[in-house]
This record gives structure tokens, C-alpha cells and sequence, in this order.
């Protein structure tokens, strides 16, 4: 720990537009304060997404970029996107001028690279934190100066200078991990019954179409195999869609959003979920037997990564998006069917766990700014 840890730092952090972003990022923030209380926080996310929710009911303090991401599949609408992203640019360096931080971090999403470019311009200590096993183009343009990259896989010098990456893991929500209950007793708290096999299907804080399509194809065949039960999140985008897929039956609960993913995730046997960097980091700390179903939407196809990393040491198992309808119910069904298959998925990827990252990355961050 560094011996500035006694001096109050002012910090931006930037990114957002999923919960696999937010959360990391107030994970670091809360380390942050805990290290000392006075340290002064801004964020910097995309207007009209989660962010702008998420961060003040965190206790913080946020701005808003007019940024938007770029439509890879019609390239004629990005003549908007390229407008927003000057009017970003421009909004960017009033908020570097007027907050005058400390050291800037960015943590993925629209917002970071407008924030993240001003602060290098302005020879402001940049600090990355790359979720993902294969980056963005964002992070690799802002790689070139920045101070330090946090990163959460092995071999990352092929897309950034190693002399500053250090893997750290990546930074997950604190209440998940500090749930004391066993997971009978969580079971029971959901109104599930104990002595059955609990699925959890997560597609991301907005829902996966294709996840809820093939659970959909399973819940429609009757009841689960293994006598198993579902808890369904089908995201707020999708649930007057499956809402009543299940109606009289008490093995299956359908739901927007799962509000005590805590409790959830202790709950159950399998985990049913996209493979976002922060989903698996969480799977990863809790040691969670998971079927891993990648987004194809999604910024150099890094999900599909992602969830290869993991298959490739036997930790998940991997179902490709154009496969989901066809391959989820046989899949579930034989790994519900196999404990020693499940035990190995859950030691397999407990094992690549890398807890404490965000003390991590609030030591880095000290480091930086104690060397300026």
C-alpha cells in the first residue's frame, strides 16, 4: 500500500452503458473510500443509460457524454454517432478542466474514450481496466499512453505494451461474496424448494433475446429434467414476451430482474448466463458450474472469447448464440444428469479466480500518482 494512501485523491472514473461496466467501476470507487473516506469521485458515463441511475443511487456524483456507439451493421446511421462523439469531445474537456483530477480510469463502455483521450491530451496519469480476453479498439488506441492496465487474462501483451499490465482480476460486487447462508437456506428464501436442483438464467441486465428464446423452447416441453426448478431473469425488455410461459407452475419464476443477485447466485446448481468479462469474473469468485451462452453483439466478438478461455480449461460449457434453441435443453439436461461433471465445472473455475482486484487497482492507482 502506498504511504499516500492518507492523502484525499481526486478520481474520474469513466464508462458505462451495461452492469458489467457499472459494477466494476463502483467496486473500485468504494475501494477507493474505503482507503480514505475523503477521496473526492467523478463519474463520466453515456446520457439515457444505466449509469445515470446506477452511480448517484451508489452515493456518487456522475456526468453525462451525448456519446453513442457505433451500428457495425449500418454503418449509414453512424453519421449521427460520429456528431455525438465531437459534441463529446468538446463536453469532455470542460469536464477535465473543471474537476482537475488526480488520475483518470477507465473501465469500458462509450463514455471512456472520450474521457480518457482529454486526460491523456491534458497529461493527465491514465489507468485501464480491461475486462475482456480480447479488447476493444477503444482501449488499444488509449493503451499507447496510458499509465497502467489492469487486466483479467493471461497473454494480454499481444494487444498492449507489457511493461504496464499487471493482472489484477476484475472487480466484482462486494455483497456477493459476503452472503453468510447455506444454499438450502437461499433456496428457501427465493420460495424455491431445497432438496431440488436450481437453475438461474441471466441475460444481462437487459435481457438476451436468444437466451430467453431457447429457456422458453425447455419450460415449453413441460417439466425440467432432474426434477430441476428455474429462476428466469428475462431482462426488463422481454418480459411481457415470457411472463406467462409458465402459468400454475411453482418449479418455474419469471422475473424482469433478479434484484438480490446474492441470494441468486448462492442459490444455485447451474448457472444459464451471457459471458460478459464481469458475469464470468462473478462465476469465477463464487465457483458457479455455468453454461455459457456469448453475445455475437458485441464489440470484436470478446463474449465468444471470453467463454472459449473458460472452455478450453474445462470451467464452462460454451453454447455458440446461432446454436442456443437447439442445444440448451440437451446440454442442461446432461449436466444436471452428471455431478462429477458439475463438481469439475465448479473447482475448474473457482480456480481461475482472482479476488481482491479492486484493492488491487486502488494500489496501482497510488502508485501512479505517489510517481508523477
Amino acid at each position: 500500500m502506498s504511504t499516500m494512501s492518507s492523502h484525499p485523491l481526486k478520481v474520474l472514473i469513466s464508462g458505462g452503458g451495461t452492469g458489467g461496466h457499472i459494477f466494476p467501476a463502483l467496486s473500485i470507487a468504494n475501494a477507493l473510500r474505503r482507503r480514505n473516506p475523503e477521496t473526492e469521485i467523478l463519474f463520466v458515463g453515456a446520457e439515457n443509460r444505466m449509469e445515470m441511475e446506477r452511480v448517484p443511487a451508489a452515493g456518487y456524483r456522475i456526468e453525462g457524454l451525448p456519446v453513442a456507439g457505433f451500428d457495425r451493421k449500418r454503418l449509414w446511421r453512424n453519421f449521427k454517432v460520429v456528431w455525438k462523439l465531437f459534441k463529446s469531445l468538446r463536453k469532455a474537456r470542460g469536464i477535465m478542466a473543471g474537476f482537475n483530477p488526480d488520475i483518470a480510469i477507465g473501465v469500458g463502455g462509450y463514455a471512456s474514450g472520450p474521457m480518457l483521450k482529454e486526460a491523456q491530451r491534458r497529461g493527465i496519469p491514465t489507468l485501464l481496466q480491461e475486462q475482456n480476453s480480447y479488447p476493444g479498439v477503444t482501449n488499444k488506441l488509449l493503451a499507447k499512453k496510458a499509465a497502467a492496465i489492469c487486466v483479467a487474462y493471461d497473454n494480454m501483451e499481444r494487444f498492449f505494451p507489457a511493461e504496464v499490465i499487471t493482472k489484477t482480476g476484475n472487480p466484482v460486487r462486494a455483497d456477493l461474496d459476503a452472503l453468510a447462508i447455506t444454499q438450502e437456506d437461499a433456496k428457501k428464501e427465493l420460495d424455491f424448494d431445497p432438496s431440488r436442483p436450481l437453475v438461474l438464467v441471466v441475460g444481462g441486465s437487459l435481457g438476451a433475446g436468444t437466451v430467453n428464446r431457447a429457456v422458453k423452447a425447455i419450460v415449453d416441453r413441460g417439466s425440467l429434467p432432474e426434477n430441476a426448478q428455474l429462476m428466469w431473469q428475462t431482462g426488463k425488455y422481454y418480459i411481457d414476451d415470457y411472463k406467462d410461459c409458465a402459468p400454475g407452475r411453482d418449479d418455474v419464476k419469471i422475473m424482469p430482474f433478479v434484484s438480490r443477485m446474492d441470494l441468486a447466485y448462492r442459490a444455485a446448481d447451474i448457472v444459464v448466463s451471457r459471458a460478459g468479462a464481469g458475469t464470468i469474473s462473478e462465476l469465477q469468485n463464487l465457483g458457479k458450474a455455468a453454461i455459457l451462452i456469448p453475445s455475437p453483439n458485441v464489440a470484436e466478438d470478446h463474449q465468444r472469447k471470453n467463454a472459449q478461455a473458460l472452455a478450453d480449461r474445462e470451467a464452462a460449457v460454451m453454447i455458440l448464440d446461432a446454436d442456443a434453441v437447439s442445444s440448451l435443453p440437451g446440454e442442461l439436461a446432461s449436466l444436471l444428469a452428471d455431478r462429477d461433471r458439475r463438481s469439475r465445472l465448479r473447482d475448474n473455475i473457482a480456480a481461475m479466480a482472482l479476488r481482491g482486484a479492486d484493492d488491487r487497482i486502488v494500489d496501482i492507482v497510488y502508485n501512479i500518482v505517489s510517481n508523477r
